[in-house]
């Protein structure tokens, strides 16, 4: 495994990170932990989920992905080989929701049980809440590591603007800072994160866990027409990229993968870690796509691959 640190944290994790929110929704438990037996055994260690995963789905309450994953943890007695990261803040029900201190240690326990730890490894805030003082939340997150709950703190779905106020409340304070930044980047949604988001990264070294990072399974290149959406979960999030500038990206994706011998998916990700994103979230429900995705941690892509792929997504 390529160790590479996470902002300014201790944390080292690999060039790509396994996404747990397919896990109780698309992938059961026995399929779960196949899928996770394969990362670990391919040399990774970043396992990302979040406590809503996954609320969405009738009948389920959030917390199941959280739950098979410490299931796991407690079968396979592997916790120090393994960086966990979770989220919260996104609502679980009435009034449990957002970034105030006494949700923060509410929710800290809850996933810190589902999770069969003592700790957490990235504890992230799943979107911002502008209801609640950064200087509350920083500084909640910054009881939890006193107490050993938690090593790191990270931030998803923030705009530039408030991720660097936050950081100016943690520099100012003497607060714990936000070492991570979550945000939707791929070959196909680059405008939200690229320019002003991804400079104030690298300005203040902040570690990049992009996700989305295959499009919902578009930059995949199994979904060409409209009629290859039927009876897929996520076809809803599909549709709209079947477009001209959609197809463009899938011709460019195409001729890297014959010029490199490596498949649509593996390149998606290997463009990312060129972009300078720490390690690229990606989910997998069976082994053969786990082991597909680990070999974009061996694809290096050349200068003129990468134009082809940054002109075509243009845009």
């Amino acid at each position: 495994m390529i160790a590479r640190k996470l902002g300014n944290s201790s944390l080292t994790v690999g060039p790509l990170a396994l996404g747990g929110n397919v896990f109780g929704w698309t992938a059961d438990e026995a399929t779960s932990f196949k899928v996770l037996d394969a990362f670990v055994g391919a040399g990774l260690n970043l396992i990302d989920t979040a406590d809503v995963y996954s609320r969405w789905i009738p009948g389920h309450q959030g917390g199941e992905s959280e739950t098979i994953i410490g299931h796991w943890l407690k079968s396979r007695r592997n916790r120090s080989q393994v960086v966990i990261a979770t989220k919260l803040g996104v609502e679980m029900g009435p009034g449990e929701q957002g970034l105030s201190r006494a949700y923060i240690l509410r929710a800290v326990d809850r996933s810190l049980q589902r999770l069969n730890t003592d700790y957490i490894d990235l504890y992230q805030s799943h979107r911002d809440d502008p209801q609640t003082p950064l200087e509350e939340t920083l500084a909640a997150y910054g009881e939890l590591i006193k107490q050993g709950k938690v090593r790191a703190i990270g931030a998803s779905n923030y705009t530039a603007e408030r991720l660097g106020a936050a950081l100016e409340v943690s520099a100012a304070h003497g607060l714990p800072r936000y070492e991570s930044l979550q945000p939707c980047y791929n070959l196909y949604d680059r405008t939200a994160y690229e320019g002003e988001l991804a400079e104030l990264c690298g300005r203040e070294r902040i570690g990049v866990i992009s996700y989305f990072s295959l499009a919902s399974g578009f930059l995949t290149g199994k979904y060409r027409s409209e009629g290859d959406l039927a009876n897929r979960a996520r076809a809803y999030r599909v549709k709209d990229m079947l477009n001209e500038r959609g197809f463009r990206i899938l011709r460019a994706l195409d001729t890297v993968s014959r010029e490199t011998g490596a498949t649509p998916a593996q390149v998606s990700l290997a463009w990312l870690i060129a972009r300078g994103v720490t390690a690229p979230i990606a989910s997998a429900t069976s082994v053969e796509q786990l082991n597909e995705l680990a070999g974009a941690t061996r694809l290096e892509l050349g200068a003129d691959a990468v134009k082809v792929l940054d002109e075509a997504s243009a845009g």
